[in-house]
């Protein structure tokens, strides 16, 4: 059984989940499970949940699908919303065009975030083919497309609000493909909570998690230091950008439309092969 005395909390350094985090972790929430931070990127905080290294983990509803057996969903904290979703960029075409969607499926290679990332889910299942892909770092695909180490970057983040700086253009917009395809908001991260923590602690820690956000709305001069510190290699414009888009009401509560939402996504996931058949998501009670 996990103690929440020794409560292991992992998210990443991104402005979003450190204005989500920032008054529970630095203690300003009188009465919150204590905790201690690991700050890392997403795509290794999903291959850490692989292993259950963390008791409470953010990660991409990409690799939910693997963790079922030791995670459920906290209905607090996560990334769900509209015109959010990942992009496919590149260089223009030499006459200043766009490059469209077909030009991305005669086998150029594309950098993606991860394999296990939201984001790469997505780029599959608008393909439904192979594709050829490399794996980096997300911080680091703006630059690998404008260097002509690949052909298109599959990008996150806020490299959403840097990428034309580079001189680069949004060739596909996954999020817009994916809401007119289904209707419904992109899931794109959550947190998780290991199964030996109890329904009652789970839900004290989603409590904390929505207490967390709504503090951070209401006396956000308190907190925006530590998010600022995280994020110090970005533009403040940029980092409010981040925020702007990425916490919104979902952030609280994912609430029966984003529940829905992420259904209908494990649902196309396995039609299309991409995840292991029989695959729910499971939420901790409200």
């Amino acid at each position: 059984m996990t103690s929440l005395d020794t409560l292991l909390l992992a998210y990443s350094p991104c402005p979003n989940d450190t204005y989500i985090f920032a008054a529970w972790t630095r203690g300003m929430l009188p009465g919150a499970p204590p905790v201690r931070v690991v700050l890392d990127d997403v795509e290794a905080l999903n291959e850490a949940a692989l292993a259950g290294k963390f008791d409470l983990t953010k990660v991409s509803y990409g690799a939910i699908p693997y963790l079922t057996d030791r995670y459920r969903i906290l209905r607090a904290g996560g990334a769900l919303g509209r015109g959010c979703g990942p992009l496919v960029i590149a260089k223009p075409r030499a006459d200043g065009s766009v490059p469209a969607l077909e030009d991305f499926k005669r086998h150029v290679r594309i950098a993606i975030p991860g394999a296990m990332t939201t984001a790469y889910l997505l780029l599959r299942l608008a393909f439904l083919r192979p594709i050829d892909v490399f794996p980096m770092r997300f911080d680091r695909i703006v630059d690998a497309v404008a260097n002509n180490e690949v052909a298109g970057g599959l990008i996150i983040h806020e490299s959403r609000f840097t990428y034309r700086n580079a001189g680069l253009v949004a060739a596909i917009d996954l999020g817009d493909w994916w809401e007119r395809e289904t209707g419904n908001p992109i899931p794109l991260g959550a947190i998780l909570v290991r199964r030996d923590v109890s329904d009652a602690e789970a839900r004290a820690l989603d409590d904390a998690i929505r207490r967390s956000l709504a503090f951070a709305r209401e006396r956000e001069g308190e907190i925006i230091g530590y998010v600022r510190e995280h994020a110090f290699e970005m533009d403040d414009s940029v980092m409010r950008a981040h925020i702007g888009l990425y916490v919104n009401a979902f952030s609280a509560d994912v609430g029966a439309e984003g529940i829905a939402a992420v259904a209908d996504f494990f649902a196309r996931e396995e039609a299309g092969g991409l995840i292991p058949p029989g695959t729910r998501p499971e939420f901790v009670a409200a």
